[in-house]
């Protein structure tokens, strides 16, 4: 059993010129928990982010959108880990994935950053890698100098729907993490995406 998630941090660049963007995959997923939750956003200046609290079986459950851009979330996760004594191993990241076909979406505890640069800033700042993460695959555009505008450019309608349906995906095993049953989430979600 791992530990209980008390923190679920969505990766994305801020403003309205990233916001359909594929790197903001981490930003969607936050943003519908949080809807499902029925609970909202407001900026925190000490953070640098966009938080929003909700309650699992009488815990809090923290949601934040780092606005920091993506090469600087770790400077929003720690102030927020510091200031709520939140552990590494109690925080799920979520965010975009080159190595995973568009719309696949997996779990995995720990690791390294993968070549993600938010996920490298956490690692760094945060002192580890022993966070849970949520892998939202956005395909690879095959080509490592395309890599930047795939990123970062428009995303399709195709692609943008198979994203959407990945998140609502992983949405359904959230209890499970939520309790620290990731190994039995993990299972549920490769289960869904491979039938």
């Amino acid at each position: 059993m791992s530990a209980r998630v008390e923190l679920i941090v969505g990766l994305g660049n801020p403003g309205k010129d990233y916001a359909n963007t594929r790197h903001n995959a981490g930003f969607w997923f936050v943003e519908a928990f949080a809807q499902q939750h029925k609970t909202g956003f407001s900026h925190e200046k000490k953070f640098h982010a966009e938080v929003a609290r909700s309650t699992w079986r009488g815990n809090d459950v923290w949601l934040i959108k780092p606005q920091t851009y993506m090469n600087l979330s770790g400077q929003s996760v720690q102030s927020f880990m510091q200031f709520y004594k939140i552990a590494l191993n109690n925080i799920l990241v979520v965010h975009d994935e080159l190595d995973l076909s568009t719309g696949v979406v997996r779990l995995k505890q720990g690791g390294g950053a993968g070549g993600h640069n938010g996920l490298r800033d956490i690692i760094e700042k945060c002192g580890g890698n022993d966070f849970a993460r949520l892998r939202i695959g956005i395909g690879h555009p095959g080509d490592k100098s395309q890599v930047t505008n795939h990123v970062l450019n428009k995303i399709s309608r195709d692609d943008d729907i198979a994203i959407r349906a990945a998140i609502d995906r992983a949405l359904t095993v959230m209890p499970l993490v939520q309790d620290g049953e990731l190994q039995r989430a993990m299972n549920q979600l490769n289960k869904k995406s491979d039938e």
